[in-house]
């Protein structure tokens, strides 16, 4: 009897599909700017490079681990824009998926700030790697096996930073396609599971507070949503010297963070933050761990062209 309202139930699960999980949220949002809106891929000086891992909840079994990672350039110098390649790997219990794209930005440069007009196009990858424990030792065929897709996949944004005043704002959308990914496993018993994957929204913004006492102030936020759930996340740092810094932040019915960070030199950073969980996994998680390192390299100044013709001198 058991295993028939088990199979019973598994079947009525697979036949609805199930929708993707929510795009991961990260503490240090400010350093994969891209990953969530193309159109700031670039927008800075610089050939960058970032990596970030993230373990979500501590000591909680099945609990998200994410790892990102993240190349840019700002190409000014032969064409006005920005590109690049985001990598995003997310493990949540049974569950893993990939997203991968490249980046392109258009920028649009005046007097008072650089506007990016970004497009991000590569293909998400969603599996399923289960290790059942049904209730009897024989073999159940009608629980899901492992399974994977892949689909393709389009992100698109508008990035504006100033020139004029240290801010930058951004508006973007992610999944645009939403695609279905249709699980299909070795197992020919095993029922067919879909994965709908919803369209993902998201605004940014920051803004530096320059010269407050021997350092900077550095507030930026980030709203993300699937029109299902809305979640926000704001950071505060202050930068003592442009060299520490430490910062709180805060995402909404989740987690309190503590941050901090060395910058060894511009363009360079190291960064670990720790999220005192909020919910109702407070009484068993012992906490979100977040590492990023981030290097920027900067090409140097091209060579000046020197004529010896009279008429040019």
């Amino acid at each position: 009897m058991k295993k028939r309202l088990l199979a019973l139930s598994t079947l009525m699960f697979a036949s609805v599909g199930v929708f993707g999980q929510q795009d991961m949220a990260l503490t240090h949002f400010f350093y994969n700017k891209m990953l969530f809106n193309p159109g700031a891929t670039g927008i800075d000086e610089g050939i960058c490079g970032s990596l970030l891992y993230r373990n979500q909840w501590d000591k909680v079994n099945g609990a998200p681990n994410s790892a990102t990672f993240n190349a840019e350039a700002n190409i000014e110098r032969w064409f006005p824009a920005g590109v690049g390649i985001t990598f995003a790997h997310d493990a949540i219990g049974f569950n893993r998926q990939n997203n991968f794209a490249l980046n392109y930005s258009q920028h649009v440069t005046t007097s008072v700030g650089t506007l990016g007009i970004g497009v991000g196009i590569g293909f998400m990858n969603f599996g399923l790697n289960p290790t059942w424990v049904p209730p009897t030792t024989s073999f159940d065929p009608t629980l899901p096996a492992s399974s994977s897709a892949t689909a393709f996949d389009l992100n698109a944004g508008l990035f504006w930073k100033g020139t004029t005043q240290p801010y930058y704002i951004g508006i973007s959308s992610t999944h645009l396609p939403a695609p279905v990914l249709a699980q299909t496993s070795a197992l020919l018993a095993s029922p067919a599971i879909n994965y709908n994957t919803a369209r993902h929204y998201y605004f940014m913004g920051g803004y530096v507070f320059e010269e407050l006492g021997p350092g900077n102030l550095d507030v930026q936020a980030l709203v993300q949503s699937d029109l299902i759930k809305v979640s926000f996340n704001v950071n505060a740092r202050y930068i003592v010297n442009n060299q520490f810094y430490g910062g709180l932040s805060y995402r909404s019915s989740d987690a309190v963070s503590v941050m901090a960070g060395f910058i060894p030199w511009p363009g360079a950073a190291i960064s670990y933050s720790y999220d005192l969980t909020l919910n109702k996994l407070s009484n068993v998680s012992r906490g979100t761990h977040e590492l990023v390192v981030k290097y920027c390299y900067y090409l140097p100044p091209p060579p000046r062209t020197v004529s010896n013709h009279p008429r040019w001198l």
